[in-house]
């Protein structure tokens, strides 16, 4: 496996003179992954891929019962990629087991609250639970998604309440989780590992580990130069999809096809990166990551203006789709108010079943407060709400396309083809073209 040092311009990174795993024999469990959500069950999965004796820790009771049933409560791991390292994973709600085990790795939540600010409680509480049942020689690694100065900060503060020093003990790194929900193209394995070390030899501990699992890991010149990585990523998206979702709002007011202008210029070999349209941007990592850098920043006197505008163009589709569906009724001579409006997927992207920020939502609230009856359909999601108000899920697809006065394509999951859509009167598709046998298209 290959293994990437940081760039040799400025102070030097991480030497790698040790890449032999440093597993305790003796111990029972080798990797401890706390937290076996989306991105923690995949780690954990890797790990015992990679022959480790695994053990999950989780406060969820459901999520440690699939798990030690076979059975995948994550769209991110199939049930025959969890069945085929069952003999050397398991799951608890016990933490005891941590100071069994050589390496521990936190994947859990690092969500924000409704003003926009960073919860990191739920990470602190597993950094305290870890420190309870530290022991030398261990390699701690973070996983959540984190702000720079987080991991150096106060989750090595936190650890080192038990007595033992961080970088001399034991090992502290961070390396952001990568995981893409239904992406078939990339998956652990084959997606750059990026480490970050509290000291060289940190860095270096947590290279070897990644090393037995993914195909490159990628060394930091410290833990925050990951933690930034991660939140650079998403904020590269986030920007990009605010640029080309307020283009195509202008697109809609000139008269101008935005597919087919995404397209044209989708052409040119070098100096462009499509990025398309949609109803709005949703999932665990674009319209919370950025928020982290932002709060950061704001902190440290230096504003994060081109993040804070691009969360509030993509906060605002939502809002803008909602009021071409109106255009769209009024149009047709239907008015909103008692309109029948038929909602197609309300997860955060195609064909996977997370609802997390999804743009469903607030169009939903949007709709429901102009008077429209609006209901649902989705093959992955068989409850909905918005705002905590329940919104109906149809009963027979095809029937209530042909019965709604407008169908909204949130997110076209593959069963939504043309040949399904052609039992609609009228669709608006913020998410791409298409066409229907018959019926209107907008």
């Amino acid at each position: 496996m290959d293994v990437i040092a940081a760039a040799p311009s400025g102070p030097p990174g991480p030497v790698l003179t040790d890449l032999a795993p440093h597993a305790h024999h003796d111990r029972t469990v080798d990797i401890a992954v706390v937290g076996i959500g989306y991105a923690g069950l995949p780690l954990a999965v890797a790990a015992a891929a990679g022959g480790h004796r695994t053990r999950g820790l989780d406060l969820s009771d459901f999520l440690v019962a699939q798990v030690n049933i076979g059975r995948t409560p994550v769209d991110t791991v199939t049930r025959a990629e969890l069945e085929s390292v069952a003999p050397l994973l398991d799951a608890t709600t016990d933490p005891s087991f941590l100071r069994e085990c050589s390496v521990i790795a936190l994947c859990v939540p690092t969500p924000v609250d409704t003003h926009g600010v960073p919860d990191l409680e739920p990470l602190l509480s597993a950094v305290r639970t870890v420190r309870h049942h530290l022991t030398a020689g261990q390699l701690v690694i973070i996983e959540s998604t984190t702000y720079p100065g987080t991991t150096d900060g106060v989750i090595r503060d936190i650890l080192e309440e038990s007595g033992l020093t961080a970088g001399k003990d034991f090992h502290l790194a961070f390396s952001p989780e990568r995981v893409d929900p239904g992406n078939t193209r990339y998956g652990f394995h084959n997606t750059p590992k990026v480490v970050g070390g509290l000291t060289a030899e940190c860095g270096a501990r947590a290279a070897a580990f990644y090393a037995g699992l993914t195909d490159l890991v990628h060394v930091t010149r410290s833990s925050r130069e990951a933690e930034a990585a991660k939140i650079l990523e998403n904020t590269y998206r986030q920007v990009n999809l605010a640029l080309v979702n307020e283009f195509a709002q202008i697109c809609h007011r000139l008269g101008v096809d935005v597919w087919d202008t995404i397209a044209a210029a989708a052409t040119k070999p070098f100096g462009f990166t499509p990025f398309r349209p949609g109803a709005g941007v949703g999932g665990h990592c674009i319209p919370v990551d950025p928020l982290y850098l932002v709060h950061r920043a704001t902190q440290a006197g230096v504003p994060f203006r081109m993040a804070e505008q691009a969360q509030r163009i993509n906060d605002s589709i939502p809002v803008w789709v909602a009021s071409r569906a109106q255009e769209l009724l009024t149009a047709t001579n239907v008015a909103a108010r008692g309109a029948r409006v038929l909602l197609l997927g309300v997860t955060y992207k195609p064909d996977v079943a997370d609802t997390r920020h999804s743009p469903a939502e607030p169009l939903a609230v949007e709709l429901l407060g102009a008077g429209a009856e609006v209901m649902f359909h989705d093959p992955y999601v068989s409850t909905f709400s918005a705002r905590g108000r329940p919104v109906p899920a149809g009963r027979d697809l095809v029937t209530d396309l042909a019965a709604a006065d407008l169908t909204i394509i949130v997110q076209r999951h593959r069963m939504y083809d043309s040949e399904l859509l052609a039992h609609a009167r009228l669709v608006l598709d913020p998410s791409g073209p298409g066409t229907t046998a018959k019926g209107e298209y907008a």
